[in-house]
């Protein structure tokens, strides 16, 4: 390994996956079939845990080199992306437009109370995209992260050596020096265990939610809506057994829990928000995401790391977007301060 890609000279996120843009309709409620919802509100917003997750970094303020990798169909929304990008200095030369092809987008229904949220995903141009076209060995980016595994079909396909082309992309990052990240979709499937299990074999911070960590583990979590402390620990403990090198990190609505190698647990509260501050919860894991990213990439203390976490996905919630209520880290910072530590009155 030359002197430049030593990992002490590493800098930067480089985040692959899914560029999605999401069509986020505000519904007064979620109708039953054959019912009708009415829709209330409706905007265009960024989606896919790597364009969240740099644009979150990149509205936070970080002054380390953001890059994206993975493909856009060749129409306006994949034009929008790149040029968002641009315009947020997010490095697009790993974005490649794939040639008739069209970019993925989600139909978001939000209910108008809570900010609950339902996803229609037309997969796209994401589909056939497998990393192939990254050569680790010229990246000095520090960490790469990857997501969302389950909703990346070339991804998710199977591998003879590592179990799937995933866990065999993140093997070839560790290889070059570069720490791993994952995160992964919600759905209810039995798929967790194939395909996140080989990944978690190459993963040095895994940051999911609690059902998709109960999913991967067959821990469980909550019994009769209430959450399961003891569930959580376990959970993290299960991870790092399946193979999570450094890290482990929970959200749930709650707050959120982190476990690092060396056995330190932290728990953190979510903020006690006021009766309709939450706009939306779209976007708010990958908030939480970035948040825990930029506190590792930094060398921030754990509790450090999981407060910004739990501050962006705060903001995040302040507008139904995945992205437009973050801020700078002072002021999401700050909603701490504002709002104090405690139950969920929204």
């Amino acid at each position: 390994m030359s002197e430049s890609s030593q990992p002490s000279q590493r800098s930067g996120i480089l985040a692959g996956g899914n560029w999605i843009i999401d069509q986020v309709k505000i519904i007064d409620v979620y109708p039953k079939h054959e019912q009708l919802a009415n829709i209330l509100d409706q905007s265009q917003g960024t989606g896919g845990s790597p364009y969240n997750v740099l644009l979150d970094l990149a509205k936070m303020g970080a002054s380390f080199p953001l890059e994206g990798a993975g493909l856009v169909g060749q129409d306006t929304l994949g034009e929008y992306i790149l040029e968002d990008c641009r315009k947020n200095k997010i490095d697009s030369k790993l974005i490649s437009i794939s040639p008739g092809t069209s970019t993925s987008y989600t139909d978001v229904m939000t209910e108008r109370e809570g900010g609950r949220r339902t996803f229609f995903q037309y997969s796209g141009a994401n589909s056939t995209w497998d990393g192939s076209d990254i050569d680790f060995s010229q990246c000095s980016a520090k960490i790469f992260h990857l997501g969302y595994l389950l909703l990346l079909d070339a991804i998710d396909a199977a591998h003879p050596e590592h179990g799937t082309q995933g866990a065999a992309l993140l093997s070839k990052a560790r290889a070059a020096g570069l720490k791993t990240s994952i995160d992964v979709v919600s759905e209810d499937s039995d798929r967790f265990a194939r395909i996140i299990g080989p990944a978690l074999k190459q993963v040095d911070y895994c940051i999911l939610n609690e059902v998709e960590g109960s999913k991967v583990t067959g821990v469980t979590v909550r019994e009769d809506g209430k959450l399961l402390n003891e569930g959580i620990k376990e959970t993290a403990s299960k991870l790092f057994e399946l193979g999570v090198g450094e890290l482990v990190a929970i959200h749930f609505p709650e707050g959120s829990y982190a476990q690092s190698k060396d056995g330190e647990k932290v728990w953190h509260g979510s903020l006690s928000l006021p009766k309709g501050y939450i706009k939306g919860a779209a976007g708010a894991g990958d908030a939480f995401c970035s948040g825990v990213l930029y506190g590792v990439h930094e060398g921030w203390p754990l509790e450090k790391s999981l407060l910004t976490g739990t501050c962006a996905a705060t903001a995040c919630m302040s507008d139904p977007t995945c992205t437009d209520g973050l801020r700078s880290l002072d002021e999401c910072l700050a909603l701490a301060e504002a709002f104090g530590i405690g139950e969920d009155e929204s």
